[in-house]
Formats: C-alpha cells, structure tokens, sequence
C-alpha cells in the first residue's frame, strides 16, 4: 500500500507517534503518580513517625507523673500514720489525764472526809478538855482550900505531851516538914487523855493511877489517891 499510495508511510508514521506519545503519556503518568505516591507515602511515614515520638514523650510525661503521684501518697500515707500515732498519743494523754483527774477527785473527797472527821473530833476533844479544865478548877479550889495544894501552869516539851502543864504541889505532907513540896506534873496528850509528865518524890505505883484516871476521867479522885501514896511514903 505504501508504493501504491504514497501518503500511507507518513499516516503510518504518524500513527506511530501517536502511539509512542499515548504510551510517553502513561508512562509519564505512572511516573507521577508513583511520584506522588511515594510523596504521600513518606509523609504519612513522617507523620506516624512524629505521632509516635509524640505519644511517646506523652508516656514518658504521664510515667513520670504516675511516679511522682506515687511518692506524693506514699509521703501522704506517712504523714496521715504520724497523724494518727499523734492522734492516739493525745487520746491517751487525755485518757490518762482523766484518771488522774479522777484519781484527785477521790483523793479531794477523801481529804474532805478526813479533814471533817479531824474537825469532829477537834471539837469532841475540845468539849472533853472543857469538861477536864471544869474538873482541874473545881478540884483546884477543893485541894487548894482544904489541902494546901498549889496549882501552877507550865509549858511541856516532853515529846508525849506538848503544850500547857499543869503542876500539882502538894503541901502539909510531911509532918515534920510542911513546907516541903511534893510535885506532880500533868497533861493532856494528843488523845484527848490525862498524860502524866512526871512526879516529885518518884512513886512507883503512878503508872496504876495514870491508868485508873484515863479509865475514869475523875481527877480529883487522881489526886486524892496522890496524896495518899504520897503521905504514905513519908511513913515508910
């Protein structure tokens, strides 16, 4: 056909070239759309990259305050077991101050009680030694009337008998000698009794009548029967 018509060689070579250009074309195209491709493929690369890097520093910022949370509770939980150890130490402080408090409750009230006992009997005692100086004057005013007996008041330091004494100084005694003193010297102890200091001349049968007089409070009786051991010294 070529030698026949002429014009065949430049449609063929013109098709030719429309080919080799649509072929050029595709080719191109799949050049540029592997270009864009891989384009797109590295920054997706760089994007999941940086999004990983990203997440990971996030990790390591939430690692690191989850450790700092846990120091945080551990520091709090030491503090709050101090607290409580405190809390329980102030409680039994307290505790115990209650029960000493308590405990000088009772020791007031029994203070109270003794202290009311200790005035009872003050003002018993008080009453008895009344009764007892009654006894001293009216047995005063009959020896020293009738008998010659001097009374005189002292001050005792014995450790049994402290305080005022009274001295009894017998006269008329001695017939012989009726100015001679016999002495006996007297009080009242702690217990409210009669306590016999001592005697002048000795007689040995004082502690009998200390005795009888304690019993009976009967002072003048006392010094009646003094006076008769005393005269029946004289005669021995």
């Amino acid at each position: 056909m070529s030698i026949t018509d002429p014009n065949m060689s430049d449609r063929f070579t013109s098709a030719m070239e429309e080919i080799h250009n649509k072929e050029l074309k595709t080719y191109t195209d799949i050049i540029d759309t592997t270009a864009e491709l891989a384009q797109s493929h590295r920054q997706f690369v760089k994007s999941a990259i940086d999004t990983s890097l990203k997440k990971c520093k996030d990790d390591d910022i939430l690692f690191e305050t989850i450790q700092t949370f846990k120091k945080d509770l551990e520091l709090k939980k030491v503090a709050l077991k101090e607290k409580r150890q405190a809390i329980s130490e102030v409680i039994s402080e307290i505790q115990e101050k209650d029960m000493q408090k308590e405990d000088i409750i009772q020791k007031i009230e029994k203070l109270k009680e003794e202290q009311t006992k200790r005035k009872e009997l003050i003002e018993s005692q008080y009453k008895a030694n009344k009764d007892r100086l009654k006894n001293l004057q009216k047995a005063r005013l009959v020896f020293q009337d009738h008998l010659g007996l001097e009374v005189r008041t002292i001050l005792g330091k014995t450790q049994l008998v402290k305080g005022e004494k009274l001295q009894f100084v017998f006269r008329n005694i001695n017939p012989s000698d009726p100015d001679s003193a016999y002495v006996i010297t007297m009080g009242i102890n702690e217990s409210g009794s009669y306590q016999i200091v001592s005697s002048d001349p000795v007689l040995k049968c004082l502690p009998a009548l200390e005795k009888r007089l304690q019993e009976t409070n009967n002072l003048p009786a006392f010094l009646a029967n003094v006076r008769k051991e005393f005269i029946s010294q004289t005669r021995r």
